[in-house]
């Protein structure tokens, strides 16, 4: 029995390192949910689509000057958040970068909304597969 109980512990400590995979509606309505506007979910499902598969403990490749791209937005660490290894970071989101790898992504959206805010759908390099005509995202509501 100890050894039963051992192994379901481990497994619920090992979980979070797993991550959390959401799909179209889903994201939607945590984003909703978060304050984005309803005429911006198709975009952003989009971009998460394309950026990590809906996946919210990604950790890009390296880019060529160094840096990574986290979480469900692959949000990059030069400038948006705080890598753990200490490198140098603009951190515009105020955020560590592993914030931005958890199951609850409102810090993720929040930064994600800032950076689409000041630059742009054309800060992610996947924008050009989400600009244009997008499915609906009413049948998720």
């Amino acid at each position: 029995m100890k050894v039963v109980a051992f192994f379901m512990l481990a497994l619920v400590l090992a979980a979070p390192a797993f991550g959390k995979t959401f799909d179209r509606c889903s994201l939607a309505k945590e984003m909703y949910a978060l304050g984005v506007p309803k005429d911006q979910l198709a975009r952003w499902t989009c971009i998460a689509q394309r950026e990590s598969s809906f996946r919210t403990n990604v950790v890009g490749p390296t880019n060529s000057n160094g840096s990574n791209d986290y979480g469900i937005f692959q949000i990059n660490n030069k400038y948006w958040c705080q890598p753990a290894d200490g490198r140098f970071s603009y951190n515009e989101c105020n955020l560590s970068c592993n914030a931005l790898l958890t199951d609850n992504i409102a810090d993720s959206v929040k930064c994600a909304r800032k950076i689409q805010k000041q630059q742009g759908w054309t800060a992610w390099s996947t924008w050009k597969y989400c600009n244009g005509a997008l499915p609906s995202i009413d049948d998720c509501f």
